[in-house]
């Protein structure tokens, strides 16, 4: 047995859903979740470490990057695995790591190289936005030919998907 972190950059919760869905399939390990602001994580005392982080408008929320750039050398020497959620890879053709524009954007655009790495489908609650977000999210829904009804929550999360990942980091 050895211990895991699961570290997450989340803006509904989602994400964090996701990262204890995770949790639960990693038996062999003993795993903490927090998110990846928290202050005063000691990484050397984990032998695997995940970050998972979800979209917004486009874009990873800025404490992911910072987080990255600040430990990549401590990252490098671990089991390590990321993963990103977004609404986009509803879609079968964007649902992969080798076909998800978010995902590829990201590792272009950081040094570090994640020994693992996968992407899940996010979720939408419209209920819970506020006016701003519920209408731009809307629009987007709209234009890519997703679920614009809101009165309504829609979780596109393969949980399946997301337990295959979770297996595969089993040491």
């Amino acid at each position: 047995m050895h211990k895991s972190l699961i570290l997450f950059s989340s803006i509904d919760g989602h994400t964090k859903s996701i990262c204890k869905k995770i949790s639960e399939h990693m038996e062999d390990n003993e795993v903490d979740i927090f998110p990846i602001s928290k202050e005063f994580i000691n990484l050397d005392e984990y032998k695997t470490i995940i970050i998972g982080a979800s979209i917004r408008y486009g874009k990873y929320r800025k404490e992911l990057y910072k987080f990255i750039r600040k430990n990549q050398g401590c990252l490098d020497k671990k089991n390590n695995a990321f993963f990103s959620v977004n609404v986009v890879a509803r879609k079968p053709n964007k649902n992969t790591p080798e076909t998800n524009p978010y995902l590829i954007k990201f590792l272009k655009n950081i040094n570090w190289v994640p020994k693992k790495v996968g992407v899940f489908a996010g979720k939408i609650e419209y209920p819970k936005y506020k006016f701003f977000d519920k209408y731009a999210i809307k629009f987007i829904m709209w234009i890519t030919k997703g679920p614009t009804n809101t009165s309504e929550t829609y979780e596109f999360t393969d949980w399946e998907e997301v337990k295959a990942f979770a297996e595969s980091l089993k040491s």
